[in-house]
C-alpha cells in the first residue's frame, strides 16, 4: 500500500505540474503516503518491543566461571524480587586468595608493595606438602584484626589448570625476601626464656653450652638464627627440658634408637 501510494503520489504531481489537479489534491495523496509510513514505522516498533521481551528472557552471565547447582526447577514461577536467583556463578580463573600475615611483618611487606615488587604467592594443601599454584599479592586490606592481631591479604592465581577450587582451604605463603648464607637450625631447637632465646650448643666434649641466639624467621619446622650461632656447630634437637650448662650429651641419628649401655 506505501509503493503504490508513492506511485500515486508521482502521478499527482505531474498531473499537478500540468495542472489537471488542484494543489489540494496532492496534498491529500502526500498526507496518504505519510500515513503508510508512520504505520510501518508503528509495526517496526511492536515487532521490536517483541524482540526486547524475547531477550529478557535469555539471560548472559557478566563473568565467565563454573555454575553450580540449579536453585530453581522447569515449571517453578520465578519473580524480579527474588533473593536466591537461578544458579550462582564463580569465577575460576583468574581467582582469588585470602590469607592473614601477623601485623608484625606488615612494614615489611607494605615497604616491598608500594615499591611496586612483584611479590609472589604460592597455595599449598592443608598439610603444606604439596604445592597447588603460585600467583602474586594483589592487595593488602586497610585495617588490622584487633582479635587477632593479623592484617588480611589478597592474592591472585591464574589457576588455568583449575587446581584451585572457591572456598577452598589452602595454606599461604607470600615471599618477601630472600636471604642468603642464612644459619638454619629445626624450630625444636630454639628454646625462650623470659630474657632471651637460646639453644643447647655441643662441644667436641660432647657438652653442652646454652648460648642466647637472635632467632629469625620460621618456616615450617624450620627457623633461621641471625646471631649467636655459627654455620656448622651441633644443636640439640630432642631432650632439651632435662639439659643444664655442662652436661654431656650422645648424638645419635634421628629414627635411630638410642645404644643400650654395657
Amino acid at each position: 500500500m506505501l509503493e503504490n501510494s508513492k506511485l500515486d503520489q508521482k502521478r499527482y504531481e505531474q498531473l499537478f505540474a500540468q495542472g489537471v489537479i488542484s494543489r489540494q489534491q496532492l496534498d491529500t495523496q502526500n498526507a496518504n503516503a505519510r500515513q503508510y509510513e508512520g504505520t510501518i514505522r508503528a509495526d517496526q516498533g511492536q515487532i521490536d518491543n517483541i524482540k526486547l521481551q524475547l531477550e529478557y528472557s535469555h539471560i548472559l552471565a557478566p563473568l565467565t566461571g563454573r555454575i553450580g547447582l540449579r536453585l530453581v526447577d522447569q515449571g517453578n514461577i520465578v519473580h524480579v524480587t527474588d533473593q536466591t536467583g537461578l544458579a550462582t556463578i564463580t569465577q575460576l580463573q583468574p581467582i582469588a586468595v585470602l590469607f592473614n600475615l601477623a601485623q608484625d611483618y606488615l612494614p615489611e611487606v607494605m615497604n616491598k608493595f608500594h615499591d611496586g615488587q612483584n611479590l609472589p604467592v604460592e597455595a599449598w594443601d592443608r598439610d603444606i606438602k604439596k604445592k597447588l599454584a603460585t600467583g602474586k599479592l594483589l592487595t593488602i586490606d586497610n585495617t588490622i584484626d584487633a582479635s587477632t592481631g593479623t592484617a588480611r591479604f589478597k592474592a591472585e592465581f591464574p589457576n588455568d589448570d583449575s587446581s584451585l577450587f572457591p572456598n577452598q582451604f589452602v595454606n599461604a605463603r607470600l615471599l618477601v625476601d630472600t636471604r642468603r648464607g642464612a644459619v638454619i637450625v629445626p624450630a625444636a631447637t630454639i628454646q625462650r626464656s623470659p630474657t632471651a632465646s637460646f639453644v643447647y650448643v655441643v662441644h667436641d666434649d660432647q657438652t653442652v653450652e646454652m648460648r642466647n641466639v637472635m632467632p629469625g624467621p620460621v618456616e615450617g619446622d624450620n627457623a633461621s638464627v641471625e646471631s649467636g650461632l655459627k654455620p656448622g656447630e651441633l644443636v640439640v634437637i630432642d631432650g632439651v627440658d632435662k639439659l643444664q650448662q655442662g652436661s654431656k650429651v650422645e648424638a645419635r641419628v634421628v629414627g635411630e634408637s638410642p645404644k643400650a649401655k654395657k
